[in-house]
């Protein structure tokens, strides 16, 4: 059985030619099957099976040469936001709903084109909201592993003294209510793609089993000692800053390295505003089929407030209105069917904010002093986005950690749109509150410095 020995090993920068020609001498040696062993024929079958996959993982790399290949004019400065959406197109990449031709989407998504083939870690950051588990689906399905398993873990969501248990599973009787065998995520995404979300709420100590498993490619079930092989790629997210938390002390530094070897940043919806129309388009029809009714169609008030708003929680937020909206207006939408909170101030309490304005020493906003018509919405939009942060600070007695997380919003970016409308955390505090203590008042300078 020489041709057994001549196809056992196979070159890993072999040709589609040679890959065809391989195939054929294996196709020509099953034809006198009657005159081998099964355990020959076995493998044989085998070999074209290896051979065939090989054929597929080649097809990926051409896919990636040709991105990588495409990618430097893809960058350059003279080259428009459709043409670049255009070459991706062209190469027949999936963007799985991802919409606009913002420069720096178009950047990720270039980013996430060249990375997908490959079986690399990838770290993707942004603020709440922002389709970070979109990105990981686009990695996903423009990849090797499209046709294997997308298991997504939110690790925020997963108690600690279940972490474990919920990530790599566990033995029958490892645990009070361990009833039966069970497989964790790990083995669930198996040959497929696992996407970890909210990645910096992990604890240390699953950190460290993290960090074995992207070193050994092997996991262990709770309650057992029998190591367990898997093949997955790695997907992770965060809305928080994994190299300040490594320095804190919060966050394993090994481990950021590891998962941060292609690193991919999503902007706010605020910075890609030309996707908002088509977002609207896009969860309005959504929402009409959930609802299973016509699509609502909207007045040109709450549109235009609809494209001037800033989206503190950016296009989940957008899809939380538009599903509000559908689901309370019959067929027309306006502003009163958005949350109170949210709705732009009533007309009549310009000359009262005016009345406000002149008492502080605030020069008020004129609509002579304003250029256009786009001016006034981002006015409009500014003075209803510095209520809404005024009423929050007032009702957390100025404590930005707890509005950060009231709002669902990355602490960072809050703090920048509070010295954005010159607003300091401290103006809102209660004199009359007890005091918090040495560690409360960190917290509030700390604060203070930041906003």
């Amino acid at each position: 059985m020489k041709i057994l020995d001549q196809v056992e090993e196979i070159s890993p920068a072999i040709s589609y030619a040679g890959l065809i020609e391989r195939i054929e001498i294996l196709r020509s040696t099953l034809r006198w099957s009657s005159r081998l062993e099964r355990a020959d024929i076995d493998k044989l079958l085998r070999q074209a099976t290896s051979l065939r996959d090989e054929v597929m993982q080649l097809s990926h790399k051409e896919r990636f040469v040709q991105a990588a290949t495409a990618a430097e004019p893809a960058v350059s400065a003279d080259q428009s936001r459709g043409a670049r959406r255009k070459a991706l197109i062209e190469r027949s990449f999936i963007f799985e709903g991802t919409f606009g031709d913002n420069p720096r989407l178009l950047e990720s998504l270039e980013i996430a084109e060249k990375a997908a083939p490959t079986d690399l870690p990838v770290l993707i950051d942004g603020e709440s909201g922002t389709g970070k588990e979109l990105m990981a689906k686009v990695i996903h399905a423009n990849g090797s592993r499209s046709d294997k398993p997308f298991i997504s873990v939110n690790c925020g969501a997963i108690p600690d003294n279940l972490l474990e248990s919920e990530l790599f599973g566990h033995r029958k009787g490892a645990f009070t209510g361990a009833s039966n065998d069970r497989k964790g995520k790990f083995e669930s995404a198996h040959t497929g793609t696992i996407f970890l979300d909210e990645i910096g709420e992990l604890p240390l100590a699953g950190q460290v089993k993290l960090l074995r498993v992207l070193e050994a490619h092997e996991i262990q079930r709770v309650g057992s000692d029998e190591t367990i092989a898997v093949d997955t790629r790695i997907v992770a997210a965060t809305n928080r800053n994994l190299r300040q938390l490594s320095e804190e002390g919060k966050f394993r530094e090994d481990l950021f390295y590891r998962l941060s070897v292609i690193h991919v940043t999503l902007p706010p919806l605020r910075e890609r505003r030309d996707e908002i129309p088509l977002l609207i388009a896009w969860f309005g029809d959504e929402a009409a089929g959930t609802l299973k009714r016509r699509p609502v169609r909207l007045t040109p008030r709450l549109r235009d407030f609809l494209l001037n708003y800033a989206y503190p929680g950016n296009i989940r937020e957008l899809r939380n209105v538009m599903y509000r909206v559908s689901c309370l207006a019959g067929d027309m939408a306006d502003v009163d069917h958005l949350p109170v909170d949210m709705r732009p101030a009533a007309p009549g309490s310009a000359a009262a904010a005016s009345n406000v304005a002149t008492a502080t020493g605030q020069e008020p906003i004129s609509v002579a002093n304003l250029m256009s018509l786009s001016d006034a919405k981002r006015a409009a939009s500014d003075d209803a986005e510095k209520a809404f942060l005024e009423r929050g600070l007032r009702e957390v007695s100025g404590t930005v950690a707890e509005l950060a997380r009231r709002i669902d919003m990355n602490r960072s970016h809050l703090q920048m749109l509070l010295k954005k409308h010159g607003l300091h955390s401290k103006d809102f505090r209660n004199r009359n509150a007890p005091s918090t203590g040495r560690n409360g008042a960190d917290e509030h300078d700390e604060e203070d410095s930041d906003s």
